[in-house]
């Protein structure tokens, strides 16, 4: 498991590089690579690839649509640790982009990746029709906007040191996190022309990826080490945020972690021995924080 992540982080960075190489140098370059290529997993671009070899989709291809992803993603995380935001200094073991920069910058910089998924999706060197091009930039873009990450951020920090119910909690994560592991899901089906029908079972079977990914996530923060974490843990308790942890209690928030894999390995059966990449990947989240 450990060489396939090397290897889909080390193709999609180079794809990155590529791609930015190719444009014009800029003030703006510095801060967008430091964002960019910052060590991350890349773990949104290999569910990306498990959902393509369900359907024979073309690497190179999954490559470039995970690219997309990623420049979304290395946004969205510029922009969480902002002090208006979150006010992390640290990310991934080093200090975080608005720490390293400026505030200023980092807001520019994120602007920036966030534009650029979608120069990425529109060129040329993307081999596929048009019409599913503007399909997938049209989810790309709910998934990332006030239906999604943005909007999930928001109510991330309105939800702080208040009483939030279980089902708005997981709303919350869902837009947070899960839309853009949804975009995941979802996009292979859409580059093949598979039915609506497929296409809305994705989405939803990445909305529980990404709650999955979430939920360990918040375990990491309340038990696991600054060291591993690469950031600062213990966070939620100190600002009151809103989780399934603080509702539910620790053991009870694992116990239903575990629930959502196993219906998302249940869900997933109708694939066949071809979902074994992705149940591959789901153990690696669930080790995420040992």
């Amino acid at each position: 498991m450990q060489n396939k992540l090397i290897k889909v982080a080390k193709d999609t960075n180079l794809f990155l590089k590529n791609f930015i190489r190719k444009q014009k140098k800029t003030e703006l370059s510095r801060a967008m690579n430091y964002g960019l290529f910052s060590g991350g997993k890349k773990i949104r671009s290999k569910i990306l690839l498990d959902i393509g070899f369900l359907f024979k989709v073309n690497y190179k291809t999954l490559i470039a649509v995970g690219a997309s992803v990623e420049c979304i993603h290395a946004y969205s995380l510029i922009h969480d640790d902002l002090p208006c935001m979150d006010n992390d200094s640290l990310r991934r073991g080093k200090l975080s982009t608005h720490a390293k920069f400026g505030e200023s910058t980092a807001v520019l910089a994120g602007n920036s990746l966030l534009t650029m998924a979608f120069e990425i999706l529109t060129n040329s060197n993307l081999k596929i029709n048009e019409k599913i091009k503007v399909n997938l930039i049209k989810k790309l873009s709910e998934c990332s906007g006030h239906l999604g990450i943005a909007g999930g951020q928001f109510l991330d920090l309105r939800f702080e040191k208040k009483k939030i119910s279980k089902n708005k909690i997981i709303d919350m994560e869902i837009k947070k996190t899960g839309k853009l592991f949804s975009f995941c899901c979802m996009a292979p089906a859409i580059i093949k022309y598979k039915n609506l029908k497929e296409i809305k079972f994705l989405e939803k079977t990445g909305s529980n990826i990404g709650l999955l990914f979430q939920i360990v996530d918040d375990l990491i923060d309340f038990k696991g080490s600054s060291k591993i974490a690469g950031k600062k843990t213990r966070k939620d308790i100190k600002k009151g945020k809103a989780t399934l942890i603080s509702l539910l209690g620790y053991k009870n928030a694992i116990k239903y972690r575990d629930k959502i894999k196993s219906k998302i390995i249940n869900d997933l059966k109708k694939y066949g021995s071809r979902a074994n990449n992705i149940s591959e990947t789901l153990n690696y989240i669930l080790k995420r924080n040992k």
